[in-house]
């Protein structure tokens, strides 16, 4: 009877453990941009999110590509460490998820480990399927209803796939009717067991385009389809006409670089594409109002965070780009992030740079877990202490990086010569963003032909000049130094994150200066360590343009090749 009792004090102890622990509902939308306003378009995301949280301007997704973005948000690794390098195999998509291994190794597991009951619906990876979708279950979730390739861009005959049973069709039925009927009974099961916390994930495919393969195995793109209460909505808007849309001179590099300026029926369907997706958009912004509502009735509001994101951004127009992705331009990734929840300030406007890869080490933090060793991020400041110390101590790049194929998603009729789809769309490129002074702000790309893109977005927040472009004319001198001394170190930072494991993909600096007395862009400009890093340090460089992830491709390896200061020494050597 004693033993009982003891297991009933125990069972009791842990209960009231677990009750304390914060709830966390995490909504994960597919190609929402920033750039494009569409956040102006959600009131009541703006009432319950960005007015009762904090929005996160300078977040960014680290591979502008559905599937290894959501890799890299999932498992806290940089996609060059997943080895999910694209939506399709052999590449990516939810079989290489599995043979990498990081089925059992993911944010789901590691959440149930530590007492989280876990749901999820809607879209979790590309080329998850009707014919794979148990070979094996995906890991870590209590409840799950996803969408199956190859009907997850099908607004109206979307396959789901519920816990362990067979996939069903629904035909005629609106895919964002069905997400928020599911993931509202999710909710209803979350709540329903007080002994346990929950995480929610929540993934509607708006505002991406709306795709089906045809039986010869062809895709056919088109606008997203809104609901028809929504249908009629903002008949006047337009893609922003900013000075990037549709310009009069060439723009970007690349393929980017060659395209021809849109015609007036093209951008006139590209309005019309924009338009839907606004209007499929009103969907989420309903599906968050009822998640609120929900909560607040449960009296679990006040314990719960709720993170709103995107996979990665989009453009329409911008660079005379049809509408798409999986470039390294702003619009494509910087991508919105608001985080409601307990200690997060009230309506303001973070400027601490912030990454996909630190979504799961943040989750993490607020589930009370201890931190993997093997994280490519750092947990998002979220608290007014810790976004005020972030400013001084947190790090001020994003590695970007891509591979293979880029596809114009809008559907629109293509003029002689071109296609739906560019080849050699492989780069690796950084965003650097001087947060606590505002003296700088870059874009530095370089793509597998070997093109360098540097753009100054402090004077050029649109990037329409290309300051490495053969025809450039570049300042002598930028933040008081030579120009070719800032452009060294962009290249050498870009040298460690293209590669780089764990910590040093946080603090890349401590890679080159192992003193650690080099902590940011403005520390490495000192004239003491020109020579280092104009002339001493390999440069970034592609051996040929490949689809996927081949070391021999990428050129020098800076934890072979790469040295530190510190007597000319390698990194293999210190390490």
């Amino acid at each position: 009877m004693r033993l009982t009792a003891s297991i009933l004090a125990t069972w009791l102890q842990l209960s009231a453990v677990l009750a304390k622990k914060p709830n966390i509902v995490f909504v994960l939308t597919d190609d929402q941009d920033v750039h494009l306003q569409s956040m102006d378009y959600v009131p009541l995301i703006k009432k319950h999110l960005t007015d009762k949280g904090t929005s996160y301007r300078r977040h960014y997704c680290t591979t502008s590509l559905c599937c290894p973005t959501r890799v890299t948000l999932w498992t806290g690794k940089l996609a060059h460490n997943t080895n999910v390098t694209d939506v399709l195999p052999p590449w990516g998509g939810y079989p290489k998820f599995v043979d990498q291994g990081l089925n059992e190794n993911w944010l789901p597991v590691w959440l149930q480990e530590a007492g989280y009951d876990t749901y999820y619906t809607g879209k979790l990876f590309n080329s998850h399927s009707v014919e794979n979708y148990d070979n094996p279950f995906p890991a870590g979730w209590t409840g799950s209803d996803f969408l199956l390739d190859p009907f997850t861009y099908s607004y109206m005959t979307p396959w789901y796939q519920r816990n362990r049973e067979p996939p069903v069709a629904h035909e005629g039925i609106n895919t964002q009717d069905l997400i928020s009927e599911k993931a509202l009974g999710f909710l209803d099961d979350a709540i329903s067991n007080p002994d346990k916390p929950f995480f929610i994930g929540i993934a509607p495919i708006a505002p991406h385009s709306n795709m089906y393969i045809d039986e010869n195995d062809v895709r056919h793109w088109g606008p997203p389809i809104p609901l028809d209460k929504h249908a009629h909505l903002f008949p006047d808007a337009q893609v922003p006409r900013t000075p990037n849309f549709n310009p009069d001179v060439e723009s970007g590099g690349n393929w980017v670089r060659g395209l021809r300026k849109q015609d007036d029926d093209i951008v006139e369907y590209n309005d019309h594409y924009y338009r839907e997706r606004l209007r499929s958009l009103q969907s989420v912004d309903e599906l968050v109002d009822d998640v609120i509502k929900r909560l607040e009735a449960a009296k679990l509001l006040d314990n719960t965070y709720i993170i709103y994101t995107s996979d990665n951004g989009f453009h329409i127009g911008q660079h005379r780009m049809q509408p798409g992705k999986m470039c390294g331009y702003e619009e494509d990734i910087n991508v919105p992030l608001i985080i409601r929840g307990p200690g997060v300030p009230k309506g303001e406007v973070s400027d601490v740079v912030t990454a996909h890869v630190d979504l799961a080490p943040t989750i993490m933090q607020l589930a009370g877990i201890p931190l993997r060793d093997d994280f490519d991020g750092a947990a998002i400041p979220l608290t007014k202490p810790e976004q005020k110390k972030a400013v001084n101590k947190r790090q001020e790049h994003v590695t970007v990086e891509f591979w293979g194929k880029a596809y114009m998603e809008g559907g629109v009729v293509f003029r002689g010569g071109e296609t739906d789809e560019v080849l050699n769309n492989t780069y690796k490129s950084l965003r650097v963003i001087d947060v606590k002074k505002n003296d700088y702000n870059f874009y530095y790309s370089i793509w597998c032909n070997n093109e360098h893109e540097l753009y100054d977005m402090k004077t050029d927040p649109y990037q329409m000049t290309n300051l490495l472009h053969p025809t450039a004319k570049p300042p002598k001198t930028i933040l008081g130094r030579p120009f070719e001394a800032v452009v060294a170190r962009l290249d050498a930072l870009l040298f460690v994150l293209k590669s780089c494991k764990q910590n040093t993909c946080v603090e890349p600096w401590r890679a080159l200066h192992p003193a650690g007395n080099v902590n940011s862009l403005k520390d490495a400009l000192n004239q003491r360590f020109d020579d280092f890093y104009i002339r001493q340090q390999k440069k970034v460089r592609f051996e040929r343009c490949e689809a996927g992830l081949i070391i021999d491709a990428e050129g020098p390896q800076f934890e072979t090749d790469g040295l530190l200061y510190r007597h000319g020494s390698s990194w293999s050597e210190w390490t």
